[in-house]
C-alpha cells in the first residue's frame, strides 16, 4: 500500500540534488553517471531546461555551474563520472554526489576523489537510495592558474 506522502525513492534524490546545489533554473546543469538520462528527464520535468549529460555536451570546458552525479554501486564509475564532468564545470560549480553504499571508506574514497579535483564538501544527506554529498568548487581558478 502506498501512502500519501510517500515519496519514490528516485525523486527524492533528485530533490536532495536540487536543495543541496541551490539549483535553480538559470543554472547550466551537466549530469553523468549511470541515471544519468533518468536524473535528467526528472531535471527537465521540473522545468531545469539547461540540463545535459556529458556525452552530449555541446558548450565549451568550464560553462556548467552544477554538475549532478548518479551511481550504482562502483566506485570506479563515480570516479570515471567526476573526472569526465569536472573540466566542464566552472570555477564556482556546485556538485552532488549520489554514493550508494553504505561503507564508510567508499565515501571517504568519494570525498578524497572530490577534493582532489578541487571541492569543498559542504553536506552530507541519506537518502533511501543511499548518501548524497554536496560539494562547492570556489575560486578553483586560483589553484589552475598557480599549477
Amino acid at each position: 500500500m502506498v501512502q500519501p506522502h510517500s515519496v519514490p525513492e528516485g525523486e527524492q534524490v533528485v530533490d536532495t540534488m536540487i536543495g543541496l546545489t541551490r539549483l535553480s533554473s538559470l543554472h547550466r546543469v551537466i549530469v553523468a553517471g549511470a541515471d544519468r538520462m533518468e536524473l535528467c528527464l526528472a531535471l527537465r520535468r521540473r522545468g531545469f531546461i539547461r540540463v545535459a549529460t556529458a556525452t552530449a555536451s555541446r558548450l565549451p570546458r568550464r560553462q556548467y555551474s552544477v554538475g549532478l552525479v548518479t551511481s550504482q554501486n562502483s566506485l570506479h564509475e563515480i570516479e570515471a563520472a567526476l573526472t569526465q564532468i569536472s573540466p566542464l564545470l566552472c570555477a564556482n560549480a556546485a556538485i552532488a554526489v549520489l554514493i550508494p553504499s553504505r561503507e564508510s571508506g567508499f565515501c571517504l574514497k568519494v570525498r578524497a576523489r572530490l577534493e582532489q579535483i578541487g571541492f569543498r564538501i559542504e553536506a552530507g544527506v541519506r537518502c533511501q537510495q543511499g548518501l548524497v554529498l554536496s560539494a562547492c568548487r570556489q575560486g578553483f581558478w586560483h589553484i589552475e592558474k598557480a599549477a
